[in-house]
């Protein structure tokens, strides 16, 4: 409850101060002339001005308000790091437990995660923990004057502390209680330079840096070595030793165009936090100058056109065509310019050049001696070396003119019988084709019969190794793929997918089928049959395991933390094996099926929380000591937290303070008039009277 005066006059104050003015100037003359009863006209003109300012007693009923609490919960993935989330459990629990012992204070408490400023639409974007915004959205709600303080509960790693401005006076106290030791040491390791781009086939290089950071006092060590791994692609490693805080590097070269995930590790150092931050991920996209595509053809046939279409259609590839009009023999001293066609230059494509291409292919090629034996011992040890070869064959390949009977023979998956099958058929897939990435889901396959039209010849072969991914004729192998060394080999026993491409009885996926099957030649990673593949998207992580076998499928997956989970995948059509699972905090992701191993990231590949994982108070000191809060170590001891009156100290040895505003709203509002009506007129007619009778005299 609350009294004061007020004025509410009856009339504007203007005019109340006129018709003062002129009452004292009347009063003044009669004073003059030296009139008697002028004293009590003055005690009547100031009981009208009285009554026309109507002053009033008002009495406020006031309503307290209860003050507002924050505690902030730290719950980013640096919290995960030994006994920490402990730590904030229990002195969560306390607060919670002390605070709501004083009836006149709410409490809201808010928790936060990793990167709350989501940054789903860019990957590489990395905000770390934003504490304090959380803080100042749930603040923005508060009343300043019922703002009793916060209370933070974190390992100090914070990366949105904001400025102190000077001469700014701060709502209320903020107290942290800070997690983890005072003194932890840790080692991390540092990528100082590493590039996004680069030349498949060419040395890429990282530049790195390992940093043992010691206790807060004592900085950091550099009398020690440490062995740093590097892993990228399947089973490919690199080992070096360098002395603690000096540079190192490795160069590798880029296998294949597409993403490649190099991942660097560093043994742990004696006594360190943790070594979720002993590793580091280096994302490069591989990218081809330009694929060079030798195609060959033996011979004109209706078919010839569909392979250099393909091949024409793509920007990204390089061809050299060449057909085989004019063998060797036939050479004579005709001079150049007269002649329609030129002698076919064996020596620099296939021993000079050879090196230079990507993928080989011979379009129904006939053997007459165009290319010696040893120009295709070069071309196995080409494949072997991990180049590509593809087989489109014909009629020729069943005769005594075979590329089977050259040194490519060795490297064929299915050596030819002699016979040439003729008759209508469909191409059909096998159970591995519908498996195989090449062949899985090709439009209109159909779950029995394909709906593409018919082919009417096929040279008949005896698989002796690779896989069989199309059957034709007799369910004899169509289309075989296989492995050689380093490189791979695809054989298509048959000239006909030249009737797809003009649309015979309805033609068939032969663009979709021979794009695929060139991209896998040239180690495309996104149709490998044998593949385990992660993806972060949503906050989900995304599981698939290509095989083509349809064995159940259990991966293990590692979380940032270091935390260990199992993951069964249901295999689905076209041989993917998929499974989700939530994927909440930022960092990397690691899954394993025992021989294959995928990683994914949410967030920056090398996430701000892993750069200094040792709780402090440094980042937030500042903030905290304008607020008039104070820095408290969970391991010695939760602080009693006390009210605190505005403008008195908020924190002491052992104890925080929260403000005790005393707030309130007025919930009620009495006015009773000073100057009653009957008593306005009684003082009026005394005051008359009392100057009349004394004029009178």
């Amino acid at each position: 409850m609350n009294n004061s005066l007020s004025l509410v006059p009856l009339v504007p104050m203007e005019l109340v101060a006129v018709l003062a003015a002129v009452g004292l100037f009347l009063i003044g003359v009669a004073l003059l002339r030296g009139g008697r009863g002028w004293w009590f006209r003055a005690f009547v003109l100031a009981v009208l001005v009285a009554a026309l300012v109507n002053p009033q007693a008002v009495r406020e009923e006031h309503q307290r308000q209860r003050d507002i609490a924050v505690i902030a919960v730290d719950r980013s993935v640096s919290q995960e790091v030994g006994d920490r989330r402990a730590q904030t459990d229990a002195a969560l629990a306390s607060v919670r437990k002390q605070l709501s012992g004083f009836d006149d204070l709410d409490l809201r408490i808010i928790e936060v995660a990793g990167d709350q400023e989501g940054n789903a639409g860019n990957a590489d974007k990395d905000s770390g923990t934003r504490l304090f915004s959380a803080l100042a959205r749930e603040t923005a709600e508060i009343p300043r004057r019922r703002f009793a303080g916060a209370v933070l509960i974190t390992d100090g790693q914070i990366h949105d502390v904001p400025e102190v401005q000077k001469n700014k006076t701060q709502p209320g106290p903020v107290h942290v209680l800070l997690t983890g030791q005072p003194d932890e040491s840790d080692r991390r390791l540092v990528i100082e330079q590493a590039p996004g781009y680069g030349i498949v086939g060419q040395a890429v290089t990282i530049r790195y840096r390992v940093e043992d950071r010691l206790g807060r006092k004592a900085g950091f060590a550099t009398d020690r070595l440490a062995e740093v791994r590097l892993r990228y692609e399947e089973n490919q490693e690199m080992v070096a030793k360098i002395p603690v805080g000096h540079s190192g590097t490795f160069k590798f070269k880029l296998d294949h165009a597409g993403p490649t995930v190099a991942e660097l590790n560093v043994d742990a150092a004696p006594g360190e936090l943790s070594s979720v931050n002993n590793r580091a991920l280096v994302k490069i996209n591989g990218v081809r100058d330009r694929l060079r595509v030798l195609l060959v053809s033996g011979q004109p046939h209706a078919g010839e056109r569909t392979w250099r279409n393909l091949l024409k259609s793509d920007p990204s590839v390089d061809l050299v065509h060449f057909t085989i009009l004019r063998p060797p023999e036939k050479d004579d001293f005709t001079p150049l310019r007269e002649l329609a066609l030129i002698a076919f230059p064996t020596q620099e494509l296939f021993e000079i050049k050879l090196g230079e291409f990507d993928l080989i292919v011979f379009d129904r090629y006939v053997v007459r001696d165009v290319l010696p034996p040893s120009y295709m011992q070069n071309i196995v040890e080409f494949v072997q070396g991990g180049g590509a070869l593809l087989l489109a064959v014909g009629p020729e390949f069943a005769s005594i003119r075979s590329l089977y009977q050259t040194p490519l023979g060795k490297i064929m998956p299915a050596p030819p019988t002699g016979n040439i099958l003729q008759g209508g058929f469909r191409p059909r897939l096998t159970g591995i084709g519908r498996r195989h990435p090449v062949t899985a889901g090709l439009p209109g396959s159909g779950t029995k019969d394909p709906s593409w039209g018919r082919w009417f010849r096929q040279i008949d072969a005896a698989a002796k190794s690779g896989k069989v991914l199309m059957r034709g004729i007799n369910d004899k192998p169509l289309l075989l793929l296989e492995r050689k060394g380093k490189g791979r080999v695809a054989e298509l026993l048959s000239d006909q997918i030249w009737l797809w491409a003009r649309g015979f009885e309805g033609g068939g996926p032969q663009a979709e089928l021979l794009r695929r099957l060139a991209h896998w030649l040239m180690k495309e990673p996104d149709l490998d049959e044998e593949s385990l593949k992660a993806e972060i998207r949503g906050g989900q992580l995304t599981v698939q395991r290509r095989s083509l076998q349809s064995d159940p499928v259990v991966v293990t997956v590692t979380l940032p933390s270091g935390e260990t989970r199992t993951l069964d995948l249901e295999d689905g059509t076209n041989g993917a094996a998929r499974a989700v699972m939530e994927a909440p905090w930022p960092g990397l992701y690691r899954v394993s099926d025992g021989t294959l191993t995928a990683l994914a990231t949410k967030g920056a590949l090398n996430p701000l929380e892993f750069q200094d994982l040792r709780a402090s108070a440094d980042k937030v000191r500042a903030v905290v000591k304008a607020s008039g809060g104070g820095v408290h170590w969970i391991a010695k001891g939760i602080p009693d937290f006390r009210r605190s009156r505005p403008g008195r100290d908020s924190h002491g040895d052992g104890w925080a303070g929260l403000r005790a505003n005393q707030s309130y709203v007025v919930s009620g509002l009495v006015q009773v008039p000073l100057l009653p009506g009957i008593l306005f007129m009684i003082l009026v007619l005394a005051g008359l009277m009392a100057a009349w009778h004394r004029e009178g005299r």
